[in-house]
């Protein structure tokens, strides 16, 4: 099939006009944003911790190899730039809204469920010991032999926050996002059989997994809290991106459901091509080259036979 020629749909033309049509999506993404916020200052639930049980919470407390800090760079600042290098290669604002849109959806949902399970669970990390007593001298409760910690109540409620990883879960709700918008982009599954297309689809999800790993081996998770943080990520990436795109096996896999919906329209006659400077524009190359979504699977001589009938339907 051939590409659709981009370029009539910038920032400039319609970017108000897209943003305007999805402005109840920006404003459940700071309602997310609000929720967010309020389950980081809750407290967690304390979870008994018996004197037993500190046997396998005694690593060491050391500092992150992935701080707090670079966890947004590398889940929402890293994508973002990638998104920005395709829209400046095609000037289609339909893709870089919605490819942006869906990026801080599938990190948020991904950041509010995360931390309402830390909240909810309460898991003690591996150098919960170290949290709770800092001078290594356990106090433990007389009967019931739980914890009574004298550490610092900041460290000690991070400590409540094992499961699942936060770290892990925004890296892959991040970064799988990106992988699945790269696949689009770059047609991995276009049968032709480029590996090569697989690695640079692979590469972010190998960065989200060694993420992953830092966090076991700084000692801050178990691996069952990594493992749950990177199936949360994903699968809520894997959701967010197929809302605002075809899959990337799809032939039109390459460009967002809102893009091929306006090409749609303009070709039913539904919308029209030109009202003003700022409406939709549709050239009639990229409308005649836009394969039909409700046949994904037509042969060469039915495109054939749609395009002629296109084109008589033109001269009447």
């Amino acid at each position: 099939m051939p590409e659709i020629q981009l370029g009539s749909h910038t920032i400039r033309s319609h970017g108000a006009q897209v943003a305007r049509v999805h402005m109840h999506d920006w404003l459940i993404l700071l309602l997310l944003v609000v929720i967010e916020i309020i389950l980081n200052i809750i407290e967690p639930f304390h979870r008994f911790v018996g004197e037993e049980m500190m046997t396998d919470l005694k690593y060491p407390l050391q500092d992150n190899t992935i701080p707090f800090w670079a966890v947004p760079i590398i889940a929402i600042i890293l994508p973002f730039i990638v998104i920005i290098i395709f829209y400046f290669i095609r000037h289609d604002v339909y893709d870089l809204h919605q490819a942006i849109l869906g990026l801080l959806f599938s990190v948020l949902i991904t950041g509010v469920i995360t931390d309402a399970i830390k909240d909810a669970v309460g898991r003690p990390r591996p150098d919960f010991f170290w949290r709770c007593f800092p001078d290594g001298k356990g106090v433990f409760h007389a009967v019931t032999r739980n914890v009574h910690c004298t550490g610092l109540k900041s460290v000690i409620k991070e400590g409540h926050k094992s499961f699942p990883s936060g770290h892990t879960s925004w890296s892959f709700a991040g970064l799988g996002f990106l992988a699945w918008y790269l696949s689009g982009k770059i047609r991995v599954f276009d049968r032709r059989g480029h590996v090569s297309k697989l690695c640079i689809m692979f590469l972010p999800l190998l960065v989200a997994a060694l993420v992953g790993v830092s966090r076991v081996d700084d000692y801050w998770h178990h691996w069952q809290d990594v493992f749950a943080g990177g199936l949360l990520g994903m699968t809520v990436a894997s959701f967010c991106y197929l809302q605002f795109f075809p899959p990337p096996y799809d032939v039109d896999g390459w460009a967002p459901h809102s893009y091929l919906n306006v090409l749609a329209d303009s070709r039913n006659g539904n919308q029209p091509l030109s009202i003003n400077a700022n409406a939709l524009t549709v050239r009639q190359l990229e409308f005649e080259s836009v394969y039909l979504r409700s046949a994904p699977y037509v042969n060469a001589q039915d495109s054939i036979s749609i395009l002629e009938d296109m084109e008589r339907g033109r001269r009447n």
